[in-house]
């Protein structure tokens, strides 16, 4: 079957990228070729492309900014469907809906001038709002969890759903989206009417405080593991004495140790490398098990 021409019937050429280095599409910047990367514009298109793989047993694999990723050097077999293309957003009272792929930062933007306020944590979190419902995203003491109130999901039978926030099952870092392999469509955030300059004040401070202790200034995941019950991963990986520690172009960041950056040219190997080390040093030194918070994806 000559894929190609299967997806040129749902999406125009523009939108189709053939043996896309995934490099460009991570905030990692790694990754090899994806056979196919796919930048849908509406739902239907999306769904299309999805019912297409599946009836054809074609692998494929959602990303929205790409910013929670670590992509194997020899890429990603299959289908890669970026969702950045579904980025609308609207108000509505105190309702935002916002499609998949909308940056959080997009979203956060909209509640300030709209005044609605509860989604301050979110404004400086790189991922899409996809992303952020599949791990339930969280900084600063707030979570997707105290602002959803349903979402849109597709099925793995190709079903639309509505669920309500309960049945999400949020935990930490997680959403029952990841168990049953649902597919975020849209999110409906519920809001309260708050202080324009309140609101600003409140984002201005968080990012601020993340300028001056993530390193922003090179590609990275974010944090790379979990918060272990009782630790915070980074303090443990600091006095573990890993801070600036190197693996080929991957390094702990010397600014905040729960971040890996690439510091040079990094491969997906270097970053693989440098986690099972410093998982191996944490257990070994504080009997902490740390568990990756980044996705690993490809082959």
């Amino acid at each position: 079957m000559d894929i190609q021409k299967e997806l040129e019937k749902v999406l125009n050429k523009e939108q189709i990228l053939i043996n896309e280095p995934m490099k460009k599409h991570t905030s990692f910047k790694i990754g090899g070729p994806a056979d196919f990367l796919v930048i849908p514009y509406t739902k239907e298109e999306l769904i299309e492309v999805i019912n297409f793989c599946t009836k054809n047993n074609i692998n494929f694999y959602l990303i929205g900014n790409g910013s929670n990723l670590l992509v194997s050097d020899k890429g990603i077999r299959g289908v890669v469907i970026k969702t950045t293309g579904l980025s609308k957003v609207e108000v509505k009272d105190n309702i935002i809906i916002a499609e998949c792929g909308a940056s959080l930062a997009k979203v956060s933007k909209k509640a300030l001038e709209n005044s609605l306020k509860g989604m301050e944590f979110a404004s400086g979190i790189p991922g899409s709002i996809g992303g952020a419902i599949f791990m339930n995203a969280g900084a600063y003491g707030g979570e997707m969890k105290d602002i959803v109130e349903r979402v849109l999901v597709l099925d793995k039978e190709g079903n639309l759903k509505i669920l309500n926030k309960d049945d999400l099952e949020f935990a930490y870092r997680y959403s029952n989206v990841q168990k049953n392999g649902y597919i975020v469509l849209e999110v409906e955030l519920k809001l309260e009417k708050g202080d324009y300059e309140e609101i600003k004040r409140v984002m201005d401070e968080l990012n601020g405080k993340r300028v001056e202790k993530q390193p922003l200034n090179f590609p990275s995941a974010g944090s790379v593991f979990k918060r272990p019950q009782g630790y915070f991963a980074g303090k443990l990986i600091e006095d573990a004495g890993l801070k600036g520690m190197r693996i080929g172009g991957a390094m702990v960041s010397e600014k905040h140790a729960g971040f890996i950056i690439n510091y040079d040219n990094a491969t997906c190997e270097d970053v693989l490398n440098l986690i099972k080390l410093i998982q191996d040093k944490v257990y070994e030194k504080f009997g902490v098990k740390l568990e990756t918070e980044i996705k690993f994806v490809g082959e």
